[in-house]
Parts: C-alpha cells; sequence; structure tokens
C-alpha cells in the first residue's frame, strides 16, 4: 500500500511487538480515509496540536494499551482509538465523541503479522488484503460511511461508479412473470380474487364465476356428464368440465318453496 512503506520504515526502529506493527497498519488506514493524527493519550496536550500522517512520539510507550487521537481533514470529526492487547489479539476500539458512535474490532495478530520479521517491512504483513477489508468494513466504513479518497479519485479518472442494486432503484420496474406462474399463488393474498378464472387448468382458488357444484352444498348423484332428461343429453357435457346448471336439476326442487312468497302486506308496518 502507497506509504505505508515510509511510515513503518519511520517507526521501524521503535517497533518491539507484533501490536505495534498492527497500530501502524491502523493507523494507516486512517490517514487513506482522510484522517490525521494529532497525538496520543485521551486529551490533548498544553501545547498546541497539529495534524500529521506519522505517528506521535511515545505512541507505543505502554505496550498494553494504544492510545490515539484523530481529525479528519475538514475539521468536522474527530476520532480517538485505543487498542488493547489481550493475550494474542488486539482488541481495537474506536469512538465518535461528539456523536457517540463506537465501533470495536479484534484482530488475531498471528493471522496478520510476522513477528519473527518486525523490522523488515517486506515480510512483517501478511494477509494484507484480507486485514484491510477488515478494518475497512469493522471502522472506516460504520465511522465514515464509506468514503475513500480511492474511490472519489478513480471517479475523477472517469471510472464509472458502482450502480445500485435494480431493486433500490426508484424507477426499476419489475419483469413480468412468464403466463402460467401467476405471482400470487396463496388465495388469501391480495388480488387473488378471480384468479381460477384466468388459470382455470392452475389448481387455484378464487374464481369470480359461482359454481354450485363447489359452493360446499352437498348434491348427491348428481353428475352432468351423464345429462338431466327432458332438458340435457348425455355426453353433452365432458366428464370432469365445470357445469352451471341452467334449471332445476332435482326432482323436489321443481316447485317453488312457499316460503320464497312474502305474505300479503309484510311490508305493512302496522299490520
Amino acid at each position: 500500500m502507497a506509504g505505508l512503506e515510509l511510515l513503518y520504515c519511520s517507526v521501524s526502529r521503535d517497533v518491539v511487538s507484533a501490536g505495534d506493527a498492527l497500530v501502524c497498519f491502523v493507523h494507516w488506514e486512517l490517514v487513506q480515509a482522510g484522517f490525521r493524527c494529532l497525538g496520543g493519550g485521551d486529551q490533548p496536550g498544553a501545547v498546541e496540536e497539529k495534524k500529521k500522517e506519522l505517528l506521535p512520539a511515545g505512541w507505543n510507550a505502554n505496550q498494553e494499551v494504544y492510545t490515539l487521537r484523530y481529525q479528519s481533514n475538514d475539521n468536522q470529526k474527530d476520532l480517538l482509538l485505543k487498542a488493547v492487547k489481550v493475550d494474542s489479539s488486539l482488541l481495537i476500539n474506536v469512538m465518535n465523541p461528539h456523536f457517540e458512535q463506537v465501533v470495536d474490532l479484534t484482530v488475531n495478530l498471528g493471522d496478520f503479522i510476522r513477528e519473527e520479521h518486525l523490522h523488515e517491512f517486506d515480510r512483517v504483513f501478511k494477509n494484507e488484503g484480507q486485514l484491510r477489508a477488515r478494518i475497512e468494513s469493522g471502522i472506516i466504513v460504520p465511522l465514515v460511511g464509506g468514503t475513500n479518497p480511492k474511490s472519489k479519485e478513480g471517479t475523477q479518472k472517469g471510472t464509472k461508479p458502482s450502480t445500485s442494486h435494480p431493486n433500490t432503484n426508484p424507477l426499476y420496474v419489475r419483469p413480468r412473470l412468464p403466463q402460467g406462474q401467476p405471482q400470487w399463488t396463496d388465495p388469501m393474498l391480495p388480488f387473488a380474487t378471480g384468479g381460477e378464472d384466468l388459470d382455470p387448468f392452475g389448481n387455484r382458488r378464487g374464481g369470480m364465476i359461482v359454481d354450485p357444484l363447489r359452493s360446499g352444498f352437498p348434491r348427491l348423484g348428481f353428475d352432468p356428464s351423464a345429462g338431466i332428461p327432458g332438458q340435457l343429453p348425455p355426453g353433452s357435457v365432458p366428464p370432469g368440465a365445470r357445469f352451471d346448471p341452467f334449471g332445476p336439476v332435482e326432482p323436489d326442487r321443481s316447485r317453488p318453496d312457499p316460503d320464497h312468497l312474502p305474505p300479503p302486506g309484510y311490508d305493512d308496518l302496522f299490520m
């Protein structure tokens, strides 16, 4: 990574542990994200601090807890970094004190640092791409929002920025589903009404044509394919076809029910 070698060589004589090497790597990632280091410790010192890309003096004096303060180039964001060494891991905690935003990242030192080559930059780090990705996703993106000077540079040079997923585009039109595969298959879902009429062979519900044979009332012994005496010859209705009767099909229903006729004066309130 451009610049990391110069940074590491400038402090290599002070590097005495794998934690020191990892803090250097994290520090440079923050610099690449648009931050500069103000100094060490939780609070600023008496002397006016200047933002620098380099690590401050005494940055690794405490081998158990590293504490560094950063500020963005536009002076809009401040960060407080604390890295605590626990066994063979480094627990990195970065906080934005103004917005009370905190992120944490745990890194196993043995996975990314060769402790036997602390003073050789070309050999001290391993799996750099994986380490950079973890720092980017665990620290940079949550605190900075993914703003990276590298991506801005690529856009300025003509690199086309990545487009959003089609489902997030407000102008995206969902493609029509092929016929025979209706979008709503559950009869209880919206727009299911009329599905059986549109796809009579799809074994669906929700038709708008009333079918007396499927209305829930028992009609024992009635087979439309056998015909209706005096009305419909046998074979006129194919077996299994839906049939809507056009007249009384049962002998006991040939006459009107007396209850169907209202009594005289039924609408007279004073009767």
